[in-house]
């Protein structure tokens, strides 16, 4: 699987005292519609402080506006700041009322495309597509060690053990009540599988709806990750439908969070990560 590329950032500036922003207020807009997560920084920003912003919300792209005629001294400022700070791979465009003998000053100083009234925000979107850097999430694959362990639903946990200690020759290897998720546990070990059987503790958990719904069986598959936030971050933007924002406690001290089974052919799946490799 493919690295997934992160929604470009922008950055939408208006540099010195020009106090009329409802131009740059539309761009934002337009961009976002445009499937982009704009920054605007609001009015009076000194070159300086933009620079800053782009570097610490990572923006792939600033866009200054300037209606106010100070766009020789300030566009080429904020470009001269980004490079101060090392962020000279960061798209600079430029917007406003801008006559057409300053165009070519504009670029000369570092300003890569410039859009004057009456250009779309479909021409600006395409260009800083084609010109901004693209960062790369790692996919999910990249973060799966491999299986960790098959969760089985079942009404009885005594009933369940003896069938797969004595007829199959699993050993358990730890057993607690998870109360947060009201279930009852006990991981038993075959080989170099582990199986989870899970017995609700009461009728309102949902292994006890899981169970009222399809009977005993498989309740889902958990799948071990090196590192659950970054997991969760690339399943999310994947578009896997997550059931777990944020990692909760599961059992065995793991940290652990479910993907939707619509997202994974009909099967409940879980993330989860051994405690002491969580990091903080």
């Amino acid at each position: 699987m493919d690295g997934l590329e992160r929604p470009i950032r922008v950055l939408i500036a208006k540099p010195g005292l020009d106090g009329h922003d409802r131009g740059a207020l539309v761009v934002a807009q337009g961009l976002r519609d445009e499937g982009m997560e704009v920054i605007y920084t609001g009015l009076r920003q000194t070159p300086e402080a933009i620079a800053a912003a782009a570097v610490q919300e990572d923006v792939a792209c600033v866009g200054l506006s300037s209606l106010s005629g100070a766009h020789l001294e300030l566009f080429p400022e904020v470009v001269q700041a980004l490079r101060a700070r090392g962020a000279d791979d960061i798209l600079v465009i430029g917007g406003g009322i801008i006559p057409d003998e300053d165009i070519n000053a504009l670029k000369n100083a570092g300003i890569a495309e410039i859009f004057t009234p009456g250009s779309s925000i479909k021409q600006m979107a395409d260009y800083i597509r084609q010109h901004a850097r693209t960062a790369q999430l790692p996919a999910l694959a990249s973060f799966v060690e491999g299986l960790d362990h098959i969760g089985i639903a079942v009404n009885s946990l005594t009933i369940a053990q003896k069938l797969y200690k004595d007829q199959l020759g699993a050993k358990e290897i730890h057993h607690e009540e998870v109360v947060e998720q009201g279930v009852r546990v006990s991981i038993l070990r075959m080989g170099q599988t582990e199986i989870e059987l899970l017995e609700p503790l009461h009728e309102e958990s949902p292994v006890a709806r899981f169970l009222a719904k399809r009977g005993s069986g498989v309740h889902h598959l958990a799948y071990r990750v090196k590192d659950i936030h970054a997991a969760l971050q690339a399943a999310k933007t994947a578009g896997f439908r997550l059931i777990d924002d944020q990692p909760r406690r599961g059992a065995h001290g793991k940290w652990v969070a479910f993907l939707h089974p619509s997202s994974m052919q009909g099967v409940l799946t879980e993330l989860c990560q051994p405690r002491e490799d969580r990091q903080s």
